[in-house]
């Protein structure tokens, strides 16, 4: 067994064992479409895989066949009826670049040690930038996700308005965003009293007279405000807060503008995305994740500042070891601009499909998402005893069935349930001002307008049986 999976295999036993991994790709991705939720006997097939490393190694065909089974037995993430949380759809294009990143195993955070590639991810971020509007000033990284950006984004917050001394700092959110800026803030060493909580408008916008008056009220209490994060497409309802309006707050109190735009900030690329999140370029710092909008896999978030160097002065430091290693010129250490120094090559994930398939056909997929949260949004309004109380700004839709009697919240998990059961469509739930709410997220490239039809028959039939049963 050793002299067939050497540590070196030689050119065939790599092409042998890459035909083998891709065969495996394609028919599991081939598949998706139809595919359904299947998690039966999950559980019993995980508990097998708790044993001791082997000793001697086994067949690549043995352990295909258990990361075979292990995406077979899962929820249906990347399917065209994954409604819940926020898909991850998965291009093709981005896991050849993924495997081909490994495979040459090059170390971009330090430019000289490979310019073409490190050229190749700073590209890549500057396409980023541009689509935010962001001037040659701008920098960012490519990091694991939004967590990490805002994460860092929140430092470089700190640090610039701030400095060292943490005492009274005051960071401004809304009931609205998602919880990665509190956990954000916690592991930036902010207190969980340092983050305030700005009412929202009946939209479940951030109120800007609010916000007004509450950094007014904290400065003259001698607390010390320096951070608002605004939201371009919130978790629950996919709404936009007034990115413009908050900007000019934050520019009159000198405080920095963090916006995440994790879920929403791809849709910058269609026409009525860009006129939604308008005054985004006048953030401080952008989160984006381009696994969610860019339909990469998972591990691809990023995160730009428009004064690049205020990310560089956050996250730099210097050591003895590295006194060979050039210093930045056109390109950027990587290194330098975020947490992280050893990291994987992000860069070519969204470099490769851009290049193959265009922002056309990007910018066209994100357009077709709108219209068929439009749709289900018109659609579901027209369903007796339905309540779709806001109206889609990007690509989420919430709404709930509203019984003439009982417990309302009880209802609507009965329904969820029985939306699922179909095993067509996946949706999730999240709680809105205090009710249990249903999500419809579209975000999957495979998503057409024949499955958010029969999604919409679906949820018909599954209220009409709510109806009877009750």
């Amino acid at each position: 067994m050793p002299d067939d999976y050497p540590l070196e295999p030689d050119g065939r036993q790599m092409r042998a064992m890459g035909a083998a991994a891709i065969e495996l790709a394609a028919e599991f991705i081939s598949d998706i479409p139809e595919a359904g939720n299947d998690l039966e006997g999950a559980l019993e097939a995980a508990s097998g895989l708790r044993e001791p490393a082997p000793e001697d190694g086994t067949t690549m065909e043995a352990v295909l066949d258990v990361v075979r089974l292990g995406a077979q037995k899962s929820y249906n993430n990347s399917g065209p009826g994954m409604f819940g949380y926020v898909p991850g759809s998965g291009l093709y294009a981005s896991a050849v670049a993924a495997f081909l990143a490994a495979a040459t195993n090059k170390y971009v955070a330090l430019w000289s040690a490979v310019p073409m590639y490190a050229q190749i991810e700073t590209t890549a971020v500057r396409w980023l930038a541009d689509m935010v509007g962001y001037p040659e000033s701008a920098r960012g990284v490519l990091t694991s996700g939004g967590t990490t950006s805002v994460f860092s984004g929140l430092v470089t917050a700190r640090a610039t308005k701030l400095g060292e001394d943490l005492t009274g700092a005051v960071l401004y959110v809304t009931e609205e965003t998602h919880h990665a800026a509190l956990k954000s803030a916690m592991l930036a060493g902010l207190p969980r009293r340092a983050v305030r909580t700005v009412p929202t408008t009946d939209a479940l916008t951030m109120d800007t007279a609010a916000l007004d008056r509450m950094v007014a009220e904290d400065r003259a209490a001698g607390l010390r405000p320096f951070c608002v994060v605004a939201s371009a497409g919130t978790i629950n309802t996919g709404e936009v807060d007034p990115l413009a309006d908050i900007a000019g707050i934050c520019r009159r109190h000198e405080l920095w503008l963090h916006v995440d735009g994790a879920y929403g900030g791809a849709f910058l690329l269609t026409e009525r995305g860009r006129a939604a999140m308008r005054g985004i370029e006048q953030a401080d710092s952008v989160t984006l994740d381009p696994h969610k909008g860019f339909f990469l896999p998972y591990g691809t978030g990023a995160l730009l500042v428009r004064e690049g160097r205020r990310l560089r002065e956050a996250h730099h430091f210097d050591a003895a070891y590295l006194q060979d290693v050039a210093e930045e010129s056109e390109i950027p250490n990587l290194s330098e601009y975020s947490a992280e120094l050893s990291r994987d090559f992000r860069g070519l994930r969204l470099w490769l499909p851009v290049k193959l398939h265009g922002l056309a056909a990007f910018r066209t997929a994100l357009d077709e998402k709108l219209d068929l949260a439009r749709y289900a949004y018109d659609e579901l309004k027209a369903v007796p005893g339905i309540e779709v109380p806001w109206s889609p700004k990007l690509s989420i839709v919430a709404f709930r069935y509203v019984p003439p009697s009982g417990d309302a919240d009880a209802a609507n998990q009965v329904l969820l349930e029985k939306i699922n059961e179909s095993g067509r469509i996946h949706l999730s739930s999240t709680m809105i001002r205090g009710s249990f709410f249903l999500r419809i997220c579209v975000l999957s490239f495979r998503t057409h307008a024949d499955r958010m039809a029969e999604a919409v028959e679906i949820i018909q039939k599954a209220v009409a049986e709510l109806q009877s049963d009750l």
